[in-house]
């Protein structure tokens, strides 16, 4: 699952692997150490060959620099694809309601802060990863889904889709 931070990722995988029965890995969770510590590239890329290569899972998380590792582990991408301005809105929410407390989606010891050049990351994200996202999407295997939403309102049908697919695989 991919896409703006603040489009609702962690959320979804939470409810599609509770509901698939697929164990969940939120990548930020696995990427940033206590106090938001982060490890090197070749580290990083490391770890995340070592998660794709479990049997299944719903994976969260953007990092497009694993994109060549994930995806083709991957049998269905989700591309929460929402608007700039509702997924800046949930990030100040969140924030607003998690300031101070580490999240069940980041790593022991990331405080929840604020942070403005996140925010102007979320804001620049559909300029800078839009085309980025799309061109790895075109690249896909004929056997791989893809599904794009574009609203929350999208959720519910993906939800549907994606348990007739599991109790088919």
């Amino acid at each position: 699952m991919i896409g703006s931070p603040g489009a609702g990722k962690s959320t979804l995988a939470s409810s599609l692997a509770k509901r698939l029965s697929l164990p969940l890995i939120h990548l930020d969770r696995e990427y940033f150490g206590p106090g938001w510590t982060t490890p090197t590239k070749p580290e990083w890329r490391e770890h995340v060959k070592a998660l794709a290569a479990r049997p299944a899972w719903v994976m969260e998380g953007n990092y497009a620099s694993t994109f060549d590792i994930r995806v083709p582990r991957a049998t269905a991408i989700v591309w929460l694809d929402l608007p700039r301005w509702q997924c800046l809105a949930s990030a100040l929410w969140r924030v607003a309601r998690n300031y101070g407390r580490t999240r069940p989606d980041l790593g022991p010891g990331c405080i929840e802060r604020f942070d403005l050049s996140f925010l102007r990351w979320i804001w620049s994200y559909p300029d800078k990863m839009r085309p980025k996202t799309a061109r790895m999407l075109e690249r896909l295997r004929p056997d791989q889904r893809v599904y794009i939403l574009r609203s929350r309102s999208d959720i519910p049908a993906l939800e549907a889709e994606l348990a007739t697919f599991r109790e088919a695989a």
